[in-house]
């Protein structure tokens, strides 16, 4: 399916009173036509949700009362049945969190705590079961195809239903699955697909979400087709040749014997074939698996990488009788991965540092439910700090998010949640790495996460044996880490993985490096700095921490210490900051009234902290010339205010209102600081970098005026998923942002649009974050705030329009083209 987008969008400002108004333009996009063959078809629009309950079964539609298993599609009295009475259920689209939706509730269950005070799991019986149906259509004439449910992430343990017939559980919360469903449409009536989900048992100490949070698909096959996930596509460069081997896995369920032809071909991103390989014929049996390998060759490859992400797709075609029944295509980039226990990472032959973040999925306003372009928009602004590499923590990460760093050129390390070779554990493992192993982004995968009870063990060791093995099985092109945080431990889980994972301790590096020099070594978690965008001390009421390079719990480190460390040792790989954003729940040092953590390197909403330019001065090419804290302190006077300078230049003049305060040299991978006496005004800095002046100057700011609204993108597709994220400030007189203002903002919408979340970045704030009923609204967290809008399906114009009625004047319009 692709999404149309309008050419441009022409827009001018006026002033004129206390809101702000901006026009966005959404056209229709194009449809997949019916004749393609091997559709995938996106179901997440037209559900019904309603809360169950965990621990009455009354309430939970009779679930457990009702036999629901004793009988093939004979179910009544509950929820499951086809005919069962939903019309008071509530009607929504997915992706779908329902606990973002819910109220923080204070609780000393250290669990609840960890989750950001949401009340799900099992002391919220009456919130942490969730019940979904959908009717789906079928036609008659295509009840010779084959159709399969995909859901590409579920938390947690849920079961599916098919008009009453049983079609499978899934225990994790983050590997999806996927049900052929065949058997059990009518194509005569109406068919009713049921979910329950129960979010009662934790699977992480982090906000986790709950709900179908990820896309569901309803995918039709020709009986004889490609298994979705039983490509496999590497690549192999020799000179200005490359090798691209390719793996595909047919399934024929026809009752005979059936001969086809495949082929496979490469295309450019212009969409022009490259090379294609033979047209081979293949028996396959009925009901039989059969796998094809086959290899292409061509010339002068453009590779893969940070810088260049270029991306090649492969289509495989499948044929019988000479008609297309199946036609697969997948995005591959060429591109080579080495990992050397004295060069560190080398991409495509050339050495790279690791700039990583870990990061948790969770976005302030949606929760788990993210839509497509916010994976982008995230990826994009960590790219903009210097950030090459995201891992995953602690669970598989959603399709979108891989899509978004394979055409942004990001590295991931994979991650699977389960540290376990058990058959469940071992079946979600096998299905990450076959959904995920054509990513190109995809550099190394992470079997597991500081597994404190046995990671020392022979059972920790046997442990990561047998899911090595199996990895080797199923992508013997990369390898694999484990993410320990014991310093100085061997034993275990460290003797055998291929690659050594430090968390946090970085101080045993040299040593451990020392001990098992032949062991890459890679941080998998560095740094941890604790800080609260826009404050500057630290205040136990309000849970806030200092935004500069202070404070870091017992475990971890500050950003500039580990980093010197890092960028100084060739072997060392480089690492991974604990984290890219703040997530919802692990409000470490605090607890409630905090309700989400203080580790990002920007908060919730993405808006950066002071940490960002530390990292960007040493991780970029950028001109950084950055100035912390702002200069709003009336009433302190003579006061001495801690200025701190981050930047990549090598001298550094500061200048308060036109008085110099010194000239000071700039050490690499540090940063300068000040003892500045306030005085109102402003403060300047000069630096100078190679052989060029660069400026930059806070000064102390008026009254707010006029609300500003700026939409990431001016234009979104008209297809009822896509959005724009608005980031709001106010500003005083002068058109500056006032950096410490406070105001609570009026949000709403008129057009074929609707808000799905807003945030501010603030750790203890209340508010909610999506409103069911009612007006949205949001308060300024030091100066900023965010929405989240999203087209309904229809073209036309949006006003998104924020205002404020403490503020007394300015009116800012933007007015569409015609």
């Amino acid at each position: 399916m692709k999404n149309v987008f309008a050419s441009h969008l022409i827009y001018r400002l006026r002033k004129a009173g206390l809101s702000v108004v901006f026009l966005i333009i959404v056209i229709y996009p194009l449809e997949a036509k019916d004749t393609e063959p091997g559709r995938k078809i996106n179901i997440d629009n037209g559900w019904k949700f309603h809360f169950g309950h965990a621990s009455d079964p009354e309430r939970d539609f009779n679930y457990k009362i009702v036999n629901v298993f004793s009988k093939t599609g004979g179910i009544k009295g509950t929820a499951i049945d086809r005919d069962f009475d939903d019309t008071d259920w509530r009607a929504l689209d997915l992706p779908h969190d329902w606990a973002v939706e819910l109220p923080f509730v204070y609780s000393e269950d250290r669990n609840v705590m960890s989750h950001g005070y949401k009340p799900v799991g099992g002391r919220y019986p009456e919130t942490s079961i969730g019940w979904y149906r959908k009717q789906i259509d079928f036609r008659n004439a295509d009840s010779l195809k084959r159709y399969v449910l995909q859901f590409d992430g579920v938390f947690r343990d849920s079961k599916y239903w098919l008009n009453g017939h049983y079609l499978g559980g899934n225990e994790s919360g983050y590997t999806g699955i996927s049900f052929d469903i065949t058997d059990f449409i009518d194509y005569t009536g109406k068919n009713i697909l049921v979910v329950r989900v129960d979010a009662s048992q934790y699977e992480g100490w982090f906000y986790e979400g709950a709900g179908i949070y990820r896309h569901v698909w309803l995918n039709i096959y020709d009986n004889l087709h490609l298994v979705s996930d039983g490509q496999f596509i590497y690549t192999e460069t020799r000179g200005n040749k490359t090798h691209v081997y390719i793996e595909n896995k047919l399934e024929n369920k026809y009752q005979e014997l059936k001969t086809v032809t495949l082929q496979n071909h490469i295309s450019g991103r212009d969409g022009k074939i490259i090379s294609s390989g033979p047209e081979k014929k293949l028996e396959i049996d009925s009901y039989k698996f059969s796998i094809d390998k086959d290899s292409i060759v061509f010339d002068d490859a453009l590779l893969w990488s940070i810088e260049e992400p270029y991306l090649y797709r492969l289509i495989t075609e499948v044929r019988l009788n000479g008609r297309i029944i199946d036609r697969l295509k997948t995005p591959f980039g060429v591109r080579t991965i080495e990992v050397d226990p004295r060069k560190g990472l080398l991409l495509n032959g050339k050495n790279i540092k690791i700039h990583g973040v870990n990061c948790h999925q969770d976005h302030a306003g949606v929760g788990s439910a993210l839509p497509d372009y916010l994976q982008y928009y995230r990826i994009r602004l960590l790219k903009e700090f210097g950030v090459n590499a995201y891992r995953a923590s602690h669970n598989p990460p959603s399709p979108e998010l891989l899509d978004a760093c394979d055409s942004l050129g990001v590295l991931v390390m994979d991650e699977t949640r389960l540290f376990n070779s058990g058959p469940e554990s071992m079946d979600q493992f096998r299905r990450l790495v076959r959904r995920d192993r054509n990513h190109p982004c995809v550099f190394m995968w992470s079997i597991g996460n500081e597994e404190a009870w046995v990671q020392e063990t022979i059972t920790g060791k046997r442990i990561a044996l047998s899911v090595l093995a199996e990895l080797k099985s199923l992508d013997p092109t990369r390898t694999a880490t484990y993410a320990a945080d014991l310093p100085d431990i061997f034993t275990g889980v460290n003797e055998v993985i291929p690659v050594r994972g430090f968390n946090y301790r970085i101080f045993a590096i040299d040593d451990y490096h020392t001990a098992h020099p032949d062991q890459p070594v890679i941080g998998t978690e560095m740094g941890s700095t604790v800080t609260t965008r826009g404050i500057y001390e630290t205040d136990s009421v309000n849970c806030y921490l200092p935004d500069q390079d202070l404070n870091a719990p017992w475990w971890a480190s500050l950003a500039e210490y580990w980093w010197t460390i890092a960028a100084e040792r060739e072997w060392f790989m480089g690492g991974f900051i604990w984290t890219g954003f703040d997530y919802r729940g692990e409000p470490t040092p605090f607890h409630w009234p905090n309700i989400n953590s203080h580790f990002g390197i920007m908060d919730m909403c993405g808006f950066p902290k002071n940490l960002y330019y530390y990292y960007q001065s040493w991780w970029t090419d950028k001109d950084v010339l950055h100035i912390s804290p702002h200069w709003n302190w009336q009433g302190r006077e003579g006061d001495t205010v801690d200025v701190w300078i981050n930047t990549n230049a090598r001298e550094v003049e500061l200048i308060l209102n036109d008085r110099s305060l010194g000239t000071k040299k700039m050490n690499v991978n540090s940063h300068l600081r000040w003892e500045v006496a306030y005085h109102p005004g402003t403060l300047k800095a000069k630096a100078v970098k190679d052989g060029r002046v660069l400026t930059e100057e806070i000064s102390t700011t008026g009254k707010p005026v006029k609300v500003v609204a700026i939409p990431d993108r001016n234009t979104i597709a008209a297809d009822g998923k896509d959005v724009t994220v608005v980031n709001i400030h106010v500003e005083d007189e002068a058109g500056r942002p006032v950096p410490d203002a406070g105001d609570l903002i009026e949000i709403n919408v008129e057009g074929p649009a609707r808000i799905i979340g807003v945030g501010n970045g603030d750790p203890s704030c209340h508010e909610p974050d999506k409103i069911i009923i009612g007006e949205y609204r949001r308060s300024l967290f030091n100066g900023k705030c965010q929405a989240i809008i999203q087209s309904t399906g229809e073209p036309g114009i949006i006003t998104f329009t924020a205002r404020s009625d403490s503020l007394v004047s300015g009116i800012v319009t933007v007015n569409s083209i015609e």
